[in-house]
């Protein structure tokens, strides 16, 4: 009877050792984000260096602080950029590396060259330099930008960005826009389409490197809470019919602010949780392939 007490307990726990773990979404570093006040994580293609948005009076003030890995692994004291509202005169969003982590693009209501005056957010960027700092912000220009407010801007391999704007001809109030980069020059950007802006809020759009897939947030009948998570492909030129990334990643309260690691290992988002006065904001993970891809695109065919 012992013995085969003893060999049932031996197959057990080798099947636990070959049957999938529930996937779960986990708090990203909650041991320096304990005042859940942040948003917009950013992780380096190294992983050893991550930006994000602080937020303090609700959403009165917004500016992007930085944090680096220890050799023991460990996350530094996070800091403001070098590169941000160092007096809050001015709100900074946003962060996205570029695939390489040589370019960090951002979005600000901080003067713009042409028209000073205008307080919407535009995009701007920053350049890694070759000691590792931060060169000093970069507007994107006038071609890009428009005279309403664009933001979360992210950026494939082969520098075609894509990015939200309110500005005029779009079809819901937020809608994502696409800027192809060519001879060294953004060209003026082209709505998605219907497909994608079908009049429902569309926003925070991140692009893989390779273009195969956009994923972004929005506020669609049926959803899951204030904000979902979407992904859509890119088939042949066209995107197809947007698909909810489903329980796993999205929830009663709101996803944002999407973003894939370097190596496509891992999605991470922030979830906002709205209580009066105060917003909760804190950023989370996930491995890329819980989402089960092959299963999402399916659903469009």
């Amino acid at each position: 009877m012992n013995q085969c007490f003893k060999s049932y307990t031996i197959i057990i726990f080798c099947l636990g050792l070959v049957l999938p773990m529930q996937a779960q979404v986990k708090p990203f570093a909650p041991e320096i984000f304990k005042d859940k006040d942040v948003f917009g994580l950013t992780v380096s293609p190294d992983g050893k260096e991550i930006f994000f948005v602080k937020s303090w009076g609700g959403r009165d003030s917004l500016a992007i602080f930085h944090a680096k890995k220890t050799t023991d692994n460990q996350w530094t004291e996070p800091v403001k950029a070098s590169f941000s509202n160092q007096r809050n005169e001015f709100k900074d969003i946003d962060p996205i590396f570029s695939p390489d982590g040589r370019t960090l693009l951002f979005n600000s209501t901080r003067p713009k060259p042409q028209n000073p005056d205008n307080k919407d957010f535009d995009i701007w960027m920053v350049k890694q330099k070759p000691d590792k700092t931060w060169s000093n912000a970069i507007h994107l220009g006038e071609i890009v930008n428009s005279d309403s407010s664009d933001f979360y801007a992210s950026v494939a391999n082969n520098g075609n960005l894509y990015f939200s704007s309110s500005r005029a001809g779009k079809f819901g109030k937020i809608d994502i826009y696409k800027s192809e980069f060519k001879n060294g020059t953004y060209q003026i950007p082209v709505n998605l389409g219907q497909t994608i802006n079908d009049g429902n809020v569309r926003s925070n759009p991140f692009i893989a490197p390779d273009e195969s897939y956009l994923i972004f947030y929005g506020f669609d009948e049926g959803s899951f809470g204030d904000s979902d998570l979407y992904i859509s492909f890119n088939e042949e030129g066209m995107w197809t019919k947007p698909v909810n990334l489903g329980s796993l990643v999205n929830s009663t309260i709101g996803e944002f602010c999407p973003s894939v690691s370097a190596d496509g290992k891992y999605l991470y988002f922030s979830r906002l949780k709205k209580g009066g006065a105060k917003l909760e904001q804190s950023p989370f993970f996930l491995p890329f392939k819980h989402l089960k891809i092959k299963q999402l695109k399916k659903k469009n065919q």
